[in-house]
């Protein structure tokens, strides 16, 4: 499988570790959507979009199922994150719903 677009869209500043969202397009055929970028401790990181449960936990919708896989999803998504953070004036950040 291939990822064929990738389309971030940056949340407006604040404290918030929340900053931005994806949608991940494979090979013109599967979307998934609502790919969180969250600013950790170390960098940002990707979460995969989730489901609240009964019990109060959550568990990842769709999420690739080996390590290679995410590590070339997450790759990917920073990568654009960066290019679409660099792209963007300051003043042009505005939270984008996700579709």
């Amino acid at each position: 499988m291939q990822i064929t677009e990738i389309r971030v869209s940056l949340r407006q500043g604040g404290n918030d570790k929340l900053l931005a969202f994806a949608n991940v397009t494979f090979d013109n055929a599967f979307a998934v959507r609502g790919i969180k970028i969250i600013q950790g401790n170390n960098g940002p990181f990707i979460a995969m979009p989730s489901r609240k449960m009964a019990d109060g936990t959550y568990k990842d919708v769709a999420h690739p199922i080996n390590a290679e896989t995410r590590q070339m999803l997450e790759k990917a998504i920073l990568d654009e994150y960066h290019k679409t953070l660099k792209e963007a004036p300051a003043a042009a950040r505005e939270e984008v719903p996700v579709d």
